[in-house]
């Protein structure tokens, strides 16, 4: 198997050509299907704030800013958008009345199942028709990228 510094710079340029039409498409189809779906009152990033939540587990406000990269400030602001939108809800702690949890709404569980399938769709369709030994190969590669991510984040 050829390595990085063995690919022809050609073939380097086209692939990262389309890695960056596939970045710029999903966020522009994704933004697209919010405008003329059901939930067309939120943006992108409220879409990855109600996703950060999660249908599984309530979450403060600081775990949602660290995941969707929002000082505590903005997250606030965003958390009361989407409240006042009927998305997410606060929930006090029943141990400890101080203690506010973030819990999506039914409306902000039909989003966030969308959204997800969204998501799924792109998997199913980034492995059709591979082998198996191709997918272990994109797999590879897609962990490569998210830890490059992570510590490009993290700095």
């Amino acid at each position: 198997m050829k390595k990085m510094n063995e690919i022809a710079p050609l073939d380097f340029e086209s692939l990262n050509d389309e890695l960056v039409d596939v970045f710029n498409n999903v966020m522009w189809i994704e933004e697209a299907a919010l405008k003329k779906s059901d939930f067309s009152d939120i943006t992108l990033k409220d879409m990855h704030t109600i996703d950060a939540i999660s249908m599984y587990s309530e979450k403060s406000a600081s775990q949602v800013a660290r995941i969707v990269h929002l000082t505590p400030s903005a997250m606030t602001t965003a958390i009361d958008k989407l409240v006042d939108k009927g998305y997410i809800e606060r929930r006090r702690s029943n141990q400890d009345r101080r203690v506010v949890r973030l819990g999506l709404t039914h409306k902000g569980r039909v989003v966030y199942r969308a959204h997800q399938g969204f998501h799924r769709d792109l998997a199913h369709n980034l492995l059709n028709n591979m082998e198996p030994e191709e997918m272990v190969v994109v797999k590879k590669a897609i962990h490569n990228l998210v830890c490059y991510l992570a510590n490009v984040i993290k700095h």
